[in-house]
């Protein structure tokens, strides 16, 4: 086969991408958000709250061995899952609310994609340099002066990594146990190898795929456009105004010139762009509307004495009023549309429920588990007995006396395994397994029936909630 017939090539290798320092009001709330989310997801583990002598102190732990989620005052149990779900349908309402009013503002400022990757490429800025001397290392035979930089640069990105595994793992457990164990070798293997994971994972996304991410793994570029609309806010270069885009012109313009727009064809908006498109080719997938292209665009405009906003938050039915002069619609009235308004309706409902069920949750819970096999027991007196095995919930700090009682329209008699009494003493913060037992007199109508309704009660003689479970007491009678 000759060249000729040689199929082309359906992969492009990837060209690396290596954004020019920028500075301007939204790579400064970049900043603040970077540090400020970094500094809540290291130093959270760290956060004491303290919940009496008999639960952990951690203000935010995940107490796999327990079955328990602390988050400051609030303790989720496994049978309330349903908070975190609920919580997880928030945050995708609150995505799709943020996407449909602002483009991808979640993606250019909080996701941690995002924020990793501003922390790598700052760090890999401060020891090679900015973009120009970036490209010259990258291109450079390897030298001694390389390979040092590149091995700091690499240690420097596995103490990040490291960082972030060690962090996520304190979440698991007691955070100062832990890294004393850690430190000392005697942590749990499970430990080590979730750090060595998140080690690797978060230099291999965060230092060298990057933008990859965002582009090929991330599946949001591509749901998004469900989400967005023409009123929707997002980064856009004013089309209208820059074009036909030409060099800087300076001194006298002659007259017979051909007209020329504000945009000088500088590339300062793609060489600071950190997935590496040039947003003056229209709306693209792989932008994240970071807005650095704005702030270098800006920058550039004030310095050749060009009006600001060549490149700016806007939506695309504001074009057509732009270009005949008259003033866009207010930001208001693209936020609040009828799309926007459905998000922030379902959004807020879904929290009002979540915050109602937490206030109206019982501290006292049981449930009733009828052993079966047998059915039924008779005993030496012809009494009838049904086994049950309760499971008592205390959620208070302190160890609580309950009492069980029955209901029911037929006389029915209970007794607990291991004591006379009907009042047992529930560990604090745990569930108890204890065994009631039910019986009916010789004789008796439930005694003789098929079944019999009945109602277990529990009662925390501490603070007088009750609890209730229905279930059946069977006789010998026949269906």
């Amino acid at each position: 086969m000759s060249s000729s017939d040689t199929p082309p090539s359906l992969y492009s290798a990837r060209e690396p991408i290596f954004p020019r320092r920028v500075s301007g009001k939204f790579r400064t709330l970049k900043w603040w958000i970077m540090g400020i989310t970094l500094g809540i997801y290291y130093l959270t583990p760290w956060i004491r709250w303290d919940r009496g002598p008999n639960l952990p102190d951690q203000a935010v732990l995940v107490d796999l061995a327990n079955r328990r989620f602390f988050f400051f005052m609030i303790e989720i149990w496994p049978h309330e899952f349903y908070f975190i779900a609920g919580l997880l349908i928030m945050a995708g309402l609150g995505l799709f609310l943020f996407t449909s009013a602002m483009g991808r503002v979640w993606c250019g400022y909080t996701c941690p994609q995002t924020v990793w990757t501003d922390l790598f490429i700052l760090t890999e800025r401060w020891i090679e340099g900015d973009r120009n001397a970036r490209v010259r290392l990258w291109n450079a035979p390897w030298t001694a002066r390389k390979v040092r930089l590149r091995v700091f640069k690499g240690i420097v990105w596995a103490a990040i990594g490291l960082a972030t595994g060690g962090a996520w793992v304190f979440y698991f457990a007691d955070a100062p146990t832990l890294l004393m164990d850690l430190l000392t070798f005697s942590a749990p293997p499970v430990a080590y190898i979730t750090m060595g994971i998140l080690t690797f994972t978060t230099v291999m996304f965060g230092g060298i795929a990057r933008e990859q991410v965002c582009i090929y793994m991330c599946p949001w570029p591509r749901i998004q456009a469900a989400m967005m609309d023409e009123d929707t806010i997002t980064v856009a270069y004013r089309e209208w105004r820059g074009e036909p885009r030409g060099k800087l012109r300076k001194g006298p313009v002659d007259a017979d010139a051909e007209p020329q727009g504000d945009c000088i064809d500088c590339m300062a908006c793609v060489n600071v762009c950190p997935v590496g498109i040039d947003i003056r080719d229209g709306q693209q997938l792989e932008c994240i509307t970071c807005a650095l292209c704005i702030d270098a665009c800006d920058d550039v405009m004030a310095k050749i004495g060009k009006p600001r906003g060549l490149i700016d938050y806007l939506a695309l039915t504001d074009a057509p009023e732009e270009i005949d002069g008259i003033p866009p619609k207010p930001v208001w009235k693209h936020i609040l549309r009828p799309r926007t308004i459905l998000y922030t309706t379902l959004w807020s409902l879904v929290g009002v429920g979540l915050v109602v069920a937490l206030f109206l949750r019982s501290e006292i819970e049981m449930t009733v588990a009828a052993v079966r096999n047998p059915t039924f027991v008779t005993l030496s007196d012809g009494s009838v007995r049904n086994i049950y095995d309760v499971r008592l919930r205390n959620k208070h700090g302190e160890d609580r006396p309950f009492r069980l009682s029955l209901t029911s329209e037929e006389p029915l008699r209970i007794e607990l395994e291991g004591t006379e009494e009907l009042v047992i003493m529930v560990p604090a913060d745990s569930t108890f397994l204890q065994r009631v037992y039910v019986s009916a007199q010789p004789g008796s109508t439930p005694a003789d029936a098929h079944r019999t309704d009945l109602r277990l009660w529990v009662e925390d003689l501490g603070s007088t909630d009750r609890a209730y479970k229905d279930t059946i007491f069977n006789g010998k009678g026949t269906p």
